[in-house]
């Protein structure tokens, strides 16, 4: 006896209604993501950008690696202080496939490093099928993450037990912070709140701090600034432009 057709339009019918009401969640939650990314960004005097198709493409290592370069949302651009001066932040929601995998923070040194290092957590598959950036090779144990980097000596020179210290002040929650080039970024899980994410900047400031000391000589510094009405220092980014 074969199965009654209202049955399978009932079946159907309910298939409908359960990924409409995923759909529609899923939107409002990125409606409710974008207006707190939005609140944050402008308590901050940060400047805000709903999309960006190229930013992710300044990075080649850690998560943009492992998922892909996908794009950027709800991003956040500005600057911040840190114990050794101001740096450039970026803080953004990483798409890929449609869906956000990850939350990303990025801080920038006034140095290029020659060496990537990204630190995992032994809990995450971080193996990977890359061309373009392959695994790095496993240096071993840095406090409760792995090291994988691209240069073995020049990273044994780089993680010292003040830069273990500042990882080990990241968190379990974020699955991978790595060193590229001037950038110190981590990886948060998605829906990171705005209070989240400003402890992680602090922590990845430390970070940066440690492997991009202050230096006085105004004419190293690699980002331009200028001047606010109180006379602080303001960066101003530029969406979607790929800088060297």
């Amino acid at each position: 006896m074969g199965i009654p057709a209202w049955v399978w339009f009932t079946v159907a019918a309910v298939a409908g209604v359960a990924g409409f009401a995923l759909l529609a969640t899923d939107r409002a939650q990125r409606t409710a993501r974008n207006r707190e990314r939005r609140r944050w960004a402008a308590l901050r005097g940060w400047q805000f950008e709903e999309t960006d198709h190229v930013l992710p493409t300044r990075w080649e290592a850690g998560a943009i690696a492992y998922y892909g370069t996908g794009l950027a949302r709800d991003v956040v651009a500005g600057s911040t202080f840190t114990a050794d001066g101001r740096r450039q932040v970026y803080v953004l929601d990483h798409e890929t496939g449609g869906k956000v995998n990850s939350v990303l923070v990025g801080v920038r040194c006034r140095r290029v490093l020659s060496v990537v290092i990204e630190l995992w957590l032994s809990t995450v598959p971080f193996q990977r099928d890359n061309d373009k950036m392959p695994m790095p090779d496993l240096l071993g144990p840095v406090g409760s993450r792995y090291a994988f980097v691209t240069d073995v000596p020049a990273a044994r020179k780089i993680i010292t037990p003040d830069l273990i210290d500042a990882a080990e002040e990241i968190g379990g929650d974020v699955t991978v912070v790595w060193l590229e080039n001037d950038w110190v970024l981590a990886a948060a899980p998605p829906n990171s709140s705005p209070a989240r994410l400003e402890r992680l900047l602090r922590d990845i400031g430390e970070l940066a701090d440690v492997i991009d000391p202050f230096d006085p000589d105004p004419s190293e510094r690699e980002e331009p600034v200028a001047e606010d009405d109180e006379g602080g220092e303001v960066y101003r980014p530029s969406f979607g432009r790929k800088q060297p």
